[in-house]
């Protein structure tokens, strides 16, 4: 569905995301600002968002498409688990897995594999995100907790928003980081540009982030980080990585466009989660090692350079 709309005087001064739900009755609020969100709607050629304050003369290029109709079916799919219990959870999730259904992704995804696995899920965050409390991107592996009672997971959210939960990500960095550790504390927000990345803000916008990072090892040409995250914004450490100057190899969206490995995605590794169980009150911590193919692209390092 794609339509052309200009806005007449009478309709200058008002928001893009009313003016758009005026002019399509058929659509509601919500998706009219997924559309906004999801760049499919231009202003004078533009991507905007949706409190734009439209001016007379403004061309207004509306090409939705609507979003399917998704469910989370229960599909037989390898499934690393590290913990289980009545509760909850440690899956060391398979780098190249998408977490839940989307767009693009109707199945094959981990909560796929967990509605196979398990007989209960949480169900606090809807019909096609069972169990998930938090997320990793496609192509980060790793450690993950889920929820199998809605209890459990209004706990474990909780610790994850009151920085009680702790969450330590190794990853392999372009070029040399000066200083041992550090705190990267800069406001993230969706990039006008492209609305498939974020980026960073002043502080006045968007939403606060706050990553730290340690040097672990030092190779002529890259840095081998650990990093731990008191804020768990969308890409926060592949977005505060490039923001130094230092992106994470291999990443398709921060990182550089002359990549000298084949890594398939960005080096970006889950290896440790500690957290207060939600029923027993006992602190349990997770923790794993290098994965291979973040191992081999390092002893390619080591011999090569």
């Amino acid at each position: 569905m794609k339509k052309t709309f200009k806005v007449e005087k009478g309709k200058s001064a008002e928001r893009l995301d009313k003016f758009l739900l005026e002019n399509e009755s058929s659509l509601s609020r919500s998706q009219i600002k997924n559309a906004i969100d999801d760049g499919q709607v231009l202003v004078n050629g533009k991507v905007v968002k949706a409190g734009l304050t439209l001016k007379e003369n403004d061309e207004i290029i509306f090409d939705y498409v609507p979003k399917k109709m998704l469910s989370a079916k229960p599909q037989q799919i390898d499934l690393d688990v590290v913990y289980e219990d009545d509760f909850l959870a440690v899956i060391n999730k398979a780098r190249g897995m998408v977490v839940h259904p989307a767009n693009g992704n109707e199945d094959g995804t981990l909560v796929n594999a967990l509605a196979f696995r398990f007989k209960n899920l949480s169900s606090v965050n809807g019909d096609i995100r069972p169990g998930i409390v938090h997320r990793l991107d496609k192509d980060t592996s790793g450690l993950m907790l889920v929820a199998k009672t809605d209890e459990a997971h209004r706990n474990l959210a909780k610790q994850i928003e009151q920085k009680i939960c702790k969450r330590k990500y190794f990853a392999l960095l372009e070029g040399v980081i000066k200083e041992d550790e550090g705190t990267i504390d800069k406001n993230l927000i969706r990039s006008d540009r492209d609305r498939k990345k974020y980026t960073t803000c002043e502080k006045n916008k968007g939403r606060r982030a706050i990553t730290h990072f340690k040097v672990v090892r030092r190779f002529e040409n890259y840095t081998f980080c650990e990093f731990s995250l008191e804020t768990g914004r969308t890409h926060q450490i592949r977005v505060h990585a490039a923001s130094i100057s230092h992106p994470v190899v291999g990443d398709p969206l921060y990182g550089f466009k002359k990549q000298k490995f084949n890594t398939n995605g960005q080096l970006l590794h889950s290896h440790y989660i500690g957290f207060y169980h939600p029923m027993t009150n006992e602190f349990l911590e997770f923790e794993n090692s290098i994965p291979d193919y973040m191992q081999n692209i390092i002893s390619k390092i080591e011999k090569h350079g």
